[in-house]
């Protein structure tokens, strides 16, 4: 697919440096450059400035809202030739937090620090990622993911004992038997299903009312991409798939996903819904799914904007998938 990377967090050319990530005299040079900068984030959300065009907030690396950090910050790379850290505050409380309004489908909360910038506030990646541009979606997916990682694996697989950071935040070390651990990716299938001139639909329980996506599910160890689309598709829906073929991939960090956008055509149409797996699924013809993107189907809302399932949606509606 030649568009495939303008999909959100889609490559932005960033330079990751991963040359110098266990050479801890060149990164802390890196840190002392004044053109250094602090990527901020607060429980997994992202410092944004939110007036529009809203964008990432890079902070000066002696900024003290990074005295809040609990742990060193993570090297993400270079951006113009000057270094790109992530910080995680996480251990700060907002005035008047209340949890439970937290980790929602769509957290619509925004945190404020006292010492930023009134413009300045943390807020759910999910809900601005189509409001970056390509090279700050790739930052804040980047620090994100990694952030999380740190956070659920704190200690040794192999032996128990507690990891310590290593390579600049791109390795855990056991301070046990030294063994290596590295973030984890976990890869995903999201499928195009079409038989005809329809396309296969599905909606998750918990989902907001009306709202259908892709069919998607991890893939298994031992098992390719397209044996993983025929599986999950006749797994959820009892739908056969024949021939499956590429199409897009996507950095998913929540918490840590790789989409791998696929294309199949279904050799059968009964639907048999899971309810294990799924609430429900149908067919939708493109007519309809034009209406759904215009805001104008009776029942049916698209997939999100910037989710890679809407991506592969918009792009099949304007035959654009080759």
């Amino acid at each position: 697919m030649r568009i495939a990377e303008t999909v959100t967090f889609g490559g932005s050319g960033l330079d990751r440096a991963g040359e110098i990530r266990d050479d801890r005299e060149a990164l802390d040079t890196l840190a002392s450059d004044p053109a250094a900068r602090a990527i901020v984030f607060w429980r997994g959300k992202p410092l944004l400035n939110m007036e529009k065009p809203a964008f990432l907030l890079r902070l000066p690396m002696d900024h003290m809202v990074l005295e809040l950090a609990g742990d060193a910050p993570v090297f993400l790379g270079r951006e113009d030739g000057a270094a790109r850290f992530a910080f995680d505050i996480s251990a700060w409380e907002p005035d008047g937090l209340e949890p439970d309004q937290l980790g929602g489908f769509l957290d619509p909360t925004e945190q404020r620090h006292p010492d930023l910038p009134a413009e300045a506030a943390f807020a759910e990646l999910r809900r601005v990622m189509t409001w970056l541009t390509p090279r700050d979606a790739e930052l804040a997916a980047t620090g994100k993911a990694i952030l999380g990682w740190h956070e659920t694996h704190r200690f040794c697989a192999r032996c128990g004992d507690r990891s310590e950071v290593a390579q600049g935040g791109w390795q855990r070390r056991c301070t046990g038997c030294r063994a290596a651990h590295f973030p984890r990716t976990d890869p995903v299938v999201i499928m195009l299903i079409t038989r005809g001139n329809s396309v296969l639909m599905g909606r998750s329980p918990g989902w907001p009312e009306g709202m259908y996506s892709l069919l998607a599910g991890f893939v298994e160890p031992g098992e390719t991409l397209e044996a993983a689309v025929r599986r999950e598709v006749f797994e959820e829906t009892g739908v056969h798939v024949g021939q499956v073929g590429y199409l897009a991939s996507q950095p998913w960090p929540f918490p840590a996903s790789l989409m791998f956008g696929c294309a199949g055509e279904a050799t059968s149409e009964q639907i048999t819904v899971d309810p294990m797996e799924i609430e429900d699924a149908i067919w939708v013809s493109r007519e309809e799914m034009t209406q759904a993107f215009a805001g104008e189907h009776p029942f049916m809302l698209p997939a999100r904007k910037g989710a890679i399932a809407h991506f592969l949606l918009e792009n099949w509606l304007a035959d654009r998938l080759d």
